[in-house]
């Protein structure tokens, strides 16, 4: 996960396929399930790169920060490509008279670290990867604009879409629909904090098992496995989430309410893939 060591795999993560620079998985190849049109594409575009680091490695604190420019400009392009192609999508569908029945929605699996805490990619329960763009060109008769300042999941898409289209929802989906509030109501009994959890360790990013619960202001995460550490995280006052409360003295009766929801949420949602705490 740091972009200073060997977590950030150059022919992986950057994209620069090729036998002369060394893979922690070389089995994994971007190109293979492109078509010539694409493939071609790709080598017009990174062929030059790729030739051009070969010939000029560089190396120690140079390294880093050709590693971090390359990342960005990669992150920056594919913004670039998803805001011209959201534009299509939303051009076809007002030529073609469906925009006002249509609901259009841009999400993704999670957010991403572009450096801060000097990582890269995702998997952490910290700010930059744990909130996930969700945005929606809502169909007429839906009243909601601006921002949902409830806490929403990505197990809300679900159900969201499914009562939307007049389908009931099965009691099984652990979501809540999000419809209410797109109408521009208030929603009843709604949740007021997220659980999380990330288990897959080992792998190649080597991201320590760990669980936690966020709330509107405080983030409390517990790391398992071969290790056994808490933190806990003011949102309020400290969103970079860079001062640990956990042996703050003025936080005792929270970090105690917290682990009291977080077993609740755990009980909830059936996980009991980690040892027992409490």
């Amino acid at each position: 996960m740091s972009i200073r060591t060997n977590d950030m795999d150059i022919r992986y993560d950057l994209k620069m396929q090729d036998e002369q620079i060394n893979s922690h998985f070389p089995e994994m190849n971007h190109i293979a399930r492109m078509n010539e049109s694409q493939k071609k594409a790709w080598e017009a575009y990174y062929d030059p790169i790729k030739k051009n680091f070969l010939e000029n490695k560089p190396e120690g604190d140079e390294l880093s920060l050709w590693k971090y420019q390359r990342y960005m400009r990669d992150y920056l392009a594919c913004i670039r490509s998803v805001d011209e192609n959201v534009g299509r999508v939303l051009n076809y569908l007002e030529k073609n008279g469906l925009l006002d029945n249509t609901l259009v929605v841009y999400t993704s699996d999670q957010g991403f670290y572009m450096g801060e805490h000097g990582w890269f990619d995702k998997r952490f329960m910290y700010e930059q990867s744990l909130r996930t763009p969700l945005l929606m060109h809502l169909p007429k008769g839906y009243e909601q604009k601006g921002e949902i300042q409830e806490l929403v999941q990505n197990i809300d898409y679900a159900p969201t879409f499914l009562d939307m289209a007049g389908v009931e929802v099965p009691g099984e989906v652990q979501g809540k629909s999000l419809k209410e509030l797109l109408q521009g109501n208030k929603a009843s009994a709604w949740r007021d904090a997220v659980y999380y959890h990330y288990y897959d360790f080992p792998n190649e990013h080597m991201v320590k098992k760990h669980y936690g619960i966020r709330t509107e202001r405080y983030k409390l995460i517990h790391f398992y496995d071969d290790i056994d550490e808490w933190e806990l995280y003011d949102l309020e006052t400290d969103p970079d989430e860079m001062n640990n409360l956990i042996h703050s003295e003025q936080h005792v009766a929270t970090v105690a309410r917290l682990k009291k929801e977080l077993k609740k949420l755990q009980e909830q949602y059936g996980d009991t893939t980690f040892p027992a705490w409490q």
